[in-house]
């Protein structure tokens, strides 16, 4: 095994500044050397955290815990918010095990690091895995701050796990208090050596609990003569003593029971059908059979064993045969979720959803259920594997959550707001409202004579909305909140569905998947993910970008074998620098474009040099205004001769053109280095009698204070998602933290004559809705997760609001004081 490193992520990275500078090593793990002679604990279970077991998007994580250690294997999206909602204190995890180094085992890992890295000094963490671990930490040194203290632990052969203890030359296996881990690397069947791929590596974990000592019995020890206490202790110790009334000597075994075995669990991670053959064959789990073809005179009993393979796997005849040679173990399939799963694993989350869909507020689908697997135990959500005390051995589901019927959920809603039922009906008759006469009202020039800009009616929807149709565009929020996932509100994601043309994300914040597949089941988030036309992030803080390479990797494996083109991701350049690096891994099937190439000067520049004869004043009204919000920051622009930067160019705006778009531009925000918002814009269309309808414009703030350049790229905007992260009563930690409050996101839309705003990104401590005056409501929207908001209802979205804020009455600004919320700097 290689030596361990104790890796400080190098500020300047997280921060965007001076990224030259190489991370600090530290060549020294600290941990405390146990012994198998120390005193077990008095409590010790494994336990299943159900990550992706409603949304089947990601490996599960399991927790092994003792009365003073944790330790999780597998760090999957939505790690965190799982534990957060079922109050599993992360920051006592010491250990954090991975069976693989892939999107589905890690995405997780970096909002966890960020996260311990805001408790106090920074707590440090112990990460193991194999080899390709270190590229991972590596790729997540663009985006980490320098106080997440991380240890790598790279597996790299076969045995127990060890480090070297460098204040000696010899190699000590680290013994840990309460259990003894031991590695199996498995690889796939007949590729050796350099054709072995660092993804296709798993890693088999082995964990044999220290044995318990057997029952002391006092009344032996008196009928030998044992008075002195202290003589108890010694024999417990398992020391000879003698005898204080008789010439004996009395052992320990005279007057205790014979030890307590260890128990012994087993987490598998044998990912296809090559690494079958590989387990079946491998030599190193010969002394955990218990059948008789295998069996040696060391032979353990395995008590538990839990499988993280696919169904494809572990449902073949070679992995159920392998299985039979562990006759006395409960197997717990974790990794092949073959049934429907009922009890949503975000009850929170899941009872605003019922809430808001009771009031016809957000439309949800029903997962599609899948086959079942005969003849095993399924994994359910904190589902427990008890170890100690030893007479509770075995299985025990009393943590498993209940289910959370609708009905219930509604039952309850009832009770506490009679009022909700008169509610109810009015807002279904708002979507039955007919959209009112379009009044555009005549153009005007700006002061500079170049662009005509509609001034809207606020009573009329804009010339835009006129016969729109249902499918031509719906915006599905997929998450809301700020910072880091919390039981109400995931990060920020925005699904732009275009239907027939196509979709896009802006913004790809952890859980995204697992989103998706809540709100439009497996079967539509895959084809959602199949069809994405380009994703766009904002800027490098991890809430907006850790949940793209799940994405990635999906659309990966669901194009494979079909022609297709790489994903273009738009983002910052530290993002590329992340991606890189990443793609070390695994392949994500993608190519990057850089924020700056698409800014309104970027797109001009090229445009001019695709069409010499074009004269530069003949850029759009959109692009002009574009520019003049940017001008203040034109040195973000990058050159466009570049060939690699000029063919990308051209290959979104043909992208964009298929999916229906005219044109997509980033324009500077004020946030952190290179934090950008961006605009888009439709085509225009042509009606039955050939008049024709200018395309609708919509634009999203990214995170940003209140700013020109967002107020410019917003002129005439049909909607303006802006963050919103902080009450008004909260401004100067808003301009300390360079966000916007309430007003001030409303204020930005008014500015720019908006057609309507939505504000998102609220802030994780009032997780519900935010306060709203009166004032405030006749154009504003707010968003929670799993919301859609259809084109063709816009003209009655603010009169939403008064709803929402009977359905939040009690809650309006909840103190969420029973969950640990950290607001990062981001």
């Amino acid at each position: 095994m290689e030596k361990a490193k104790e890796v400080k992520f190098n500020e300047g990275r997280a921060k965007g500044t001076d990224r030259s500078s190489k991370p600090t090593l530290i060549k020294n793990l600290r941990l405390k050397h146990h012994t198998a002679n120390s005193t077990s604990s008095t409590t010790a279970y494994i336990q299943i955290l159900g990550i992706g077991m409603d949304t089947h998007d990601t490996m599960p994580s399991i927790l092994l815990f003792f009365d003073k250690q944790r330790f999780i294997f597998n760090a999957g999206e939505g790690l965190q918010r799982f534990c957060t909602e079922h109050k599993i204190k992360l920051s006592k995890i010491d250990h954090i095990f991975l069976s693989r180094v892939c999107s589905e085992s890690i995405g997780g890992l970096p909002g966890l690091l960020l996260t311990l890295a805001g408790m106090g000094d920074g707590l440090s963490v112990n990460i193991w895995g194999p080899s390709n671990l270190d590229l991972l930490v590596d790729a997540m040194k663009c985006f980490i701050p320098h106080h997440a203290m991380v240890h790598t632990n790279i597996i790299s052969h076969t045995g127990p796990l060890q480090v070297d203890n460098f204040h000696s030359s010899a190699s000590v296996a680290i013994k840990f208090k309460d259990v003894k881990i031991s590695a199996i690397l498995l690889q796939p069947n007949g590729v050796e050596g350099s054709d072995v791929k660092l993804s296709d590596v798993s890693v088999i974990y082995v964990c044999e609990l220290h044995e318990s000592k057997g029952k002391f019995h006092k009344e032996k020890a008196d009928a030998l003569g044992i008075k002195v206490k202290t003589k108890f202790r010694e024999l417990t110790e398992g020391k000879s003593v003698k005898s204080d009334l008789l010439d004996i000597t009395v052992h320990p075994s005279d007057v205790m029971d014979a030890p307590i075995p260890g128990p012994i669990v087993i987490v598998v991670d044998c990912p296809t059908n090559s690494h079958v053959q590989e387990l079946t064959s491998t030599q190193s789990l010969n002394d955990y059979y218990s059948d008789s073809s295998c069996q040696s005179q060391s032979s353990k009993i395995v008590n538990c064993v839990i499988h993280l393979g696919p169904a494809s796997v572990v449902n073949s005849s070679h992995y159920k045969k392998w299985m039979k040679k562990f006759t006395s173990a409960q197997h717990i399939m974790a990794g092949c979720v073959m049934k429907e799963v009922q009890n949503p694993i975000l009850k929170s989350s899941a009872r605003i959803t019922e809430r808001l869909n009771y009031l016809s507020l957000l439309c949800l689908l029903l997962q599609d259920s899948t086959s079942k697997l005969s003849n095993a135990i399924f994994a359910e959500n904190l589902l427990k594997f008890i170890f100690r005390p030893h007479a509770r051995l075995g299985l025990d589901r009393s943590d498993v959550p209940s289910p959370l019927p609708a009905s219930a959920v509604i039952d309850e809603l009832l009770l506490e707001i009679p009022d909700i039922i008169d509610a109810r009906q009015h807002v279904s008759q708002l979507w039955q409202k007919p959209t009112a006469t379009n009044k555009c009202a005549n153009s005007i020039p700006d002061s500079k004579g170049l662009i005509d800009e509609p001034i809207l009616d606020e009573n009329s929807p804009p010339c835009c909305l006129e016969n729109i149709r249902r499918d031509d565009l719906e915006i599905t929020f997929l998450g809301t909140g700020s910072s880091q996932p919390s039981k109400y509100r995931n990060v920020t994601a925005i699904y732009f569905n275009l239907f027939s043309n196509g979709s896009l994300l802006l913004d790809c914040g952890e859980g995204t998947l697992a989103q998706l597949k809540r709100r439009y089941g497996r079967e539509g988030a895959e084809n959602a993910v199949r069809h994405l036309a380009c994703v766009w992030i904002s800027h490098i803080h991890a809430d907006h970008h850790v949940g793209l390479v799940r994405i990635l990797t999906l659309r990966r494996d669901l194009l494979k074998g079909v022609p297709h083109d790489p994903l273009i991701v738009i983002g910052p350049s530290q993002l590329k620098r992340f991606l890189d690096a990443y793609q070390r891994l695994e392949d994500l099937d993608m190519q990057f474009l850089d924020n700056k190439a698409t800014t309104a000067a970027s797109w001009e520049t090229f445009e001019f040099d695709n069409e010499p004869n074009k004269a530069i004043t003949s850029t759009s009204s959109l692009e002009e205004s574009c520019l003049q919000g940017s001008s203040k920051r034109l040195k973000l622009s990058v050159p466009v001769d570049n060939v690699a930067t000029f063919a990308l160019l051209n290959h979104l705006e043909n992208v964009l053109n298929k999916a229906g778009l005219e044109r997509l531009i980033s324009f500077s925000v004020v946030h952190c280095p290179e934090a950008f918002g961006v605009v888009l814009k439709a085509a225009d269309r042509i009606n039955s009698i050939g008049k024709v309808i200018p395309g609708w414009k919509v634009v999203y703030s990214g995170d940003t204070r209140p700013c020109s350049e967002t107020i410019e790229a917003s002129q005439g905007a049909t909607i303006l998602i802006h963050e919103a992260t902080f009450e008004d009563g909260m401004a100067g930690e808003a301009i300390a933290k360079n966000h916007s409050t309430t007003k001030e996101a409303i204020d930005v839309g008014n500015s720019a004559g908006a057609y309507r705003i939505v504000l998102t990104h609220f802030s994780q401590r009032h997780p519900k809705i935010p306060v709203l005056d009166e004032l405030s409501m006749h154009k504003t929207c707010i968003a929670f997760d799993l919301m859609t908001i259809n084109l063709a209802d816009l003209h009655v979205l603010p009169e939403v609001i008064p709803y929402l804020k009977l359905l939040f009455r009690t809650e309006m600004l909840i103190d969420n004081s029973d969950d640990h919320v950290v607001e990062a700097d981001l």
